[in-house]
């Protein structure tokens, strides 16, 4: 398989990228040279927000392209329009923000979504930047258009913050703030099983929008927090607080305490979504454990320094808000 990625030096795009070198496939990447290419990739450069910035692939053939864009519509349609006759398969790497919020538990691909354009080219919210892709692929690919729609991603190479950020507070040792309840089922994807399922969709041709995120329940929240103090070997000690008193603290849920919703609306959005279509057509999910070692390995290589994405904000609780909750 001859595969173009625009994108894949960081996070999704890398993991996909690394995926199918190790299936021995001809890979290529099209990114703007901030960061390496895996090693093995062919390397194209440019920009596709300037003038001219898609000239690298004007000549080229592939069998299949993974487009991991999540800015302006307008880019996907761009490349999309490039790359017409000259791709097999085109794969969009979405989002299930692109469903009207809120999404009820159980939702499956036939829910409403955002109403978007694919010629949008300004700054779009992300939900409506994420549909508008999808639209510009649909346009120009149709039913060899995939939309891999993911929910939460975690794994190594993470540029978000959000694993890294439990492993680096647990690491530190002493008792830490665990927001409950213990049991409560968080769903996720490790960014590796993303990726294979993506190439083995691109082989098998599958067209169409996917809940791309492991299933529900597949790990609590427990799981995950136990899985990081045994990996770090910390002395640390999960203190479970309940969600009112986190909330009355006035501690930000995802952001402040990343992964963690409470159970309401929002956590059934983001954490109950339907995904049956996925898992029945080779959606495989690694145990959380796995996630968290390889993650923390990652991290550890960096000098635990985890890269972040410029445009994300910084997550994590202030350190000074979780001793006044834990009484310390």
């Amino acid at each position: 398989m001859r595969l173009l990625i625009l994108g894949g030096t960081e996070f999704v795009g890398r993991a996909v990228a690394e995926d199918a070198l190790s299936r021995g496939w001809d890979v290529t990447v099209f990114h703007r040279g901030r960061h390496a290419a895996p090693e093995g990739a062919a390397a194209l450069h440019g920009d596709r927000t300037e003038p001219g910035g898609l000239a690298a692939l004007e000549t080229g053939e592939w069998d299949a392209v993974v487009d991991t864009w999540s800015g302006a519509p307008s880019a996907v349609a761009a490349a999309a329009r490039l790359l017409d006759g000259r791709v097999g398969h085109h794969t969009y790497v979405s989002s299930r923000s692109v469903y009207v919020h809120p999404a009820p538990a159980g939702l499956d691909e036939g829910g409403p979504v955002v109403a978007a354009s694919p010629e949008d080219d300004g700054a779009a919210d992300y939900a409506r930047a994420k549909r508008g892709g999808e639209l510009a692929a649909q346009a120009v690919f149709a039913d060899r258009a995939l939309s891999a729609r993911a929910g939460l991603i975690l794994g190594p190479y993470e540029n978000v913050g959000r694993l890294p950020w439990w492993l680096t507070r647990i690491s530190r040792g002493g008792p830490f703030l665990a927001p409950g309840p213990r049991e409560l089922p968080i769903q996720y994807i490790d960014v590796r099983d993303l990726a294979a399922w993506t190439l083995d969709a691109a082989v098998s041709g599958l067209g169409g929008p996917y809940n791309l995120v492991g299933p529900p329940g597949h790990a609590s929240m427990g799981d995950l927090l136990d899985a990081c103090v045994a990996v770090t070997g910390a002395d640390a000690e999960p203190r479970w607080t309940d969600p009112r008193t986190i909330l009355d603290a006035g501690v930000e849920p995802w952001s402040d305490l990343p992964v963690w919703l409470p159970p309401g609306e929002l956590y059934d959005t983001l954490h109950r979504g339907d995904v049956s279509r996925a898992l029945a057509t080779g959606l495989r999910c690694r145990p959380v454990a796995d996630t968290v070692a390889d993650t923390w390995a990652w991290l550890c290589a960096l000098g635990g320094q985890a890269p972040r994405r410029p445009d994300r904000p910084a997550l994590g609780l202030d350190p000074e808000v979780e001793a006044k909750l834990l009484g310390l």
